[in-house]
């Protein structure tokens, strides 16, 4: 069964939409790119609620090369409240990622712990 044809007249279109979809999805992966890129990121790997008083938080930083950064830490409780903050000073280095474990202290038993922020320092 051969593929209908275009109306006469509108291939100019079907050229222009291409063309256009084209140019919006470069667009989009380089405003993505650009935004991302050189960024302070962090990833949670692990938690372990150690007592009543304490969680023990793992995570890895990923930054730019000789930057420091400062993370905020977070144990929360079962309805997600904070019970616990530390401020963990990741100092510069000449490794880009870096793996963190840290003992947040607690005022009540925490069931999760995890990185709320990380920033240059």
């Amino acid at each position: 069964m051969p593929l209908p044809r275009p109306a006469p007249g509108t291939g100019r279109w079907w050229v222009v939409g291409i063309v256009g979809i084209g140019l919006a999805s470069a667009l989009a992966v380089w405003l993505g790119l650009a935004n991302s890129v050189g960024r302070v990121t962090w990833v949670d790997t692990g938690y372990k609620v150690v007592d009543d008083r304490s969680v023990r938080v793992e995570f890895d930083v990923h930054r730019p090369s000789g930057e420091a950064v400062t993370c905020q830490v977070n144990a929360l409780d079962q309805s997600f409240g904070v019970v616990g903050t530390l401020e963990v000073r990741v100092p510069a280095s000449s490794e880009k990622s870096v793996h963190q474990v840290v003992v947040v202290r607690t005022a009540a038993r925490a069931v999760t712990g995890t990185v709320k922020t990380c920033d240059p320092s």
